[in-house]
């Protein structure tokens, strides 16, 4: 099976970089045993998770993805799904840790989504793009917003 094309209407930026990726799904603690990836794409952080003792699920709205991933694991719960729009507690009625590499275009709805699901989401690892990262993380100046606030 071929690999999937990145489409700019989704925001899609593949992560490519294994070693990257593996770093990324190192950084969950220790005691995670519920994992959910958003955005899988064609699995890059996937395939480090599986290899690891969590119950791992995935949501992704690309058709095209979720055939590669059905394709390349077989195993893994590939849930067609927008996360934006998701009841969360009603299909994951459980306590998980979330990981991703997100897309700039939805990042800041993500994270409203986490905040308003934090009883839920015990701890979000992944990527985000640098100027999101540093809205995030600004303490004052013109940078600073909601996000900044929220989180």
């Amino acid at each position: 099976m071929r690999n999937v094309k990145a489409k700019k209407q989704l925001g899609q930026h593949f992560l490519n970089d294994a070693k990257i990726a593996f770093n990324i799904t190192n950084l969950l603690s220790n005691d995670t045993k519920n994992v959910i990836e958003i955005g899988p794409g064609m699995g890059m952080l996937t395939q480090f998770l599986i290899k690891k003792k969590y119950t791992v699920r995935v949501i992704e709205i690309d058709k095209e993805s979720i055939s590669y991933l059905n394709f390349h694991f077989p195993e893994l719960d590939v849930y067609e799904a927008d996360f934006l729009k998701l009841n969360l507690k009603k299909r994951y009625p459980f306590n998980f840790s979330l990981v991703g590499n997100f897309p700039y275009n939805i990042s800041s709805q993500i994270l409203f989504t986490i905040f308003e699901n934090r009883d839920q989401i015990s701890e979000i690892v992944g990527m985000f793009q640098k100027e999101v990262a540093e809205r995030i993380v600004c303490k004052k100046g013109k940078k600073r917003g909601i996000l900044s606030v929220f989180l």
